[in-house]
């Protein structure tokens, strides 16, 4: 019974603020978790919980070395985790920011539609042709830092265009080609490699380089092997391969259209808002 009282009194005492406060602290902490999950990062968040839970054990069973022990790699332990998933938490920054930046975004679903065409099409005539390629399309986390890796182009985007850039031999068939809303910005651009160790021997560079960028931001990423010709599509760190020219189309545009109406949700939100705030006004 005095169990019972303690939990009344306790559910009495909680405000409105608290349920929030509480629903909020959750909401974050499902999102963080959500943005390791499946990576290195994981793991390693894993063996911060178990040390932090054994140390009270081991300080309530007396075992003082071993809590000594535990203490020191617990501190040393989430050091080491800021220095070595730097990658990782940029890009949940990243993330966070992309809330407030649109501007990578396609704004005409006509344009989107017309452009998807141009580099599916593009990419299906290299995969016939066994011509190697690797096309990076931009979109809410800024590509910039890449961009000025490579040489600018700044052309609107045409299937010819593409293809002229990955013939082989040319100076520019083995960087990275970045198109930004219906433009080609830039080819020949460096990308970073994943540092998975996990990936299949047989990716060669393109294949890592597509994964790596897409572990570092949102872009979308599209590869043409080399050696047998086959499509593979990246995105948010994970590639997969033996895509079909319909099936690249259908994909491309089913995540850029989810984007596109987002954007456009968002903007009828803002323009009913205003509305409101002039009828308050007048």
């Amino acid at each position: 019974m005095e169990l019972l009282q303690i939990i009344i009194n306790s559910v009495k005492n909680i405000s409105i603020w608290s349920i929030m406060d509480i629903l909020v602290v959750s909401y974050i902490l499902y999102k963080a978790y959500m943005l390791i999950k499946e990576t290195r990062a994981e793991q390693l968040l894993k063996g911060i919980v178990l040390i932090t839970v054994l140390i009270p054990i081991s300080s309530f069973l007396h075992l003082v070395m071993l809590n000594w022990i535990l203490t020191k790699t617990l501190t040393i332990g989430v050091l080491s985790f800021v220095i070595i998933f730097q990658p990782e938490i940029r890009r949940a920054l990243e993330h966070l920011g992309t809330a407030f930046n649109d501007k990578h975004v396609l704004q005409d679903e006509e344009v989107m539609e017309k452009v998807v065409t141009e580099i599916v099409n593009c990419v299906d005539n290299l995969s016939k042709s066994k011509t190697g390629a690797l096309i990076v399309i931009e979109q809410i986390t800024g590509l910039g830092d890449i961009i000025n890796t490579g040489t600018k182009i700044d052309a609107v985007v045409s299937s010819a265009l593409l293809e002229n850039i990955f013939v082989v031999n040319t100076p520019l068939h083995d960087g990275a080609t970045i198109i930004r809303n219906d433009r080609i910005i830039s080819a020949g651009c460096f990308l970073p490699l994943t540092n998975n160790n996990e990936l299949n021997k047989k990716l060669g560079t393109r294949h890592r380089a597509a994964i790596g960028i897409s572990e570092n931001s949102d872009a979308l990423i599209i590869v043409v092997s080399e050696e047998t010709g086959t499509i593979s599509f990246a995105a948010n760190g994970k590639l997969i391969r033996n895509y079909s020219k319909d099936r690249l189309k259908k994909i491309l545009i089913s995540i850029m259209k989810k984007r596109f109406q987002k954007k456009s949700t968002l903007g009828e939100k803002v323009t009913e808002w205003k509305e409101k705030i002039k009828r308050a006004k007048f």
